[in-house]
């Protein structure tokens, strides 16, 4: 039997959530992070330089990885830990940037 997640008031009115089923809601969230973040930075809504784009990115890797880990999808693992770790120094470069200009 899967393990579930029941969510809501009373037995009678929970949903059921299966684990497979938070693993996918987590990866789909990390896709439309990725995606946001492109696509902001596509029409020059972001900048690469921002917070709200290296963030997106470490949101759409975290959820890709958990859903990755979840499917023992060890390519998708690796390339998505990179990208995270890309997208937290970009954040800790950019951070360094602004504490020395105050």
């Amino acid at each position: 039997m899967p393990h579930v997640l029941y969510i809501g008031r009373t037995k009678r009115s929970m949903y059921q959530l299966s684990m497979s089923g938070i693993y996918s809601l987590l990866g789909w969230i990390g896709t439309l992070a990725y995606l946001l973040a492109y696509f902001l930075l596509s029409i020059n809504k972001i900048k690469a330089n921002q917070l709200i784009y290296h963030a997106l990115n470490i949101v759409g890797a975290v959820g890709l990885i958990a859903s990755a880990v979840y499917h023992a999808d060890l390519p998708n693992i690796v390339v998505n830990l990179v990208w995270g770790l890309i997208a937290v120094t970009a954040l800790v470069v950019l951070w360094r940037k602004r504490k020395k200009q105050n």
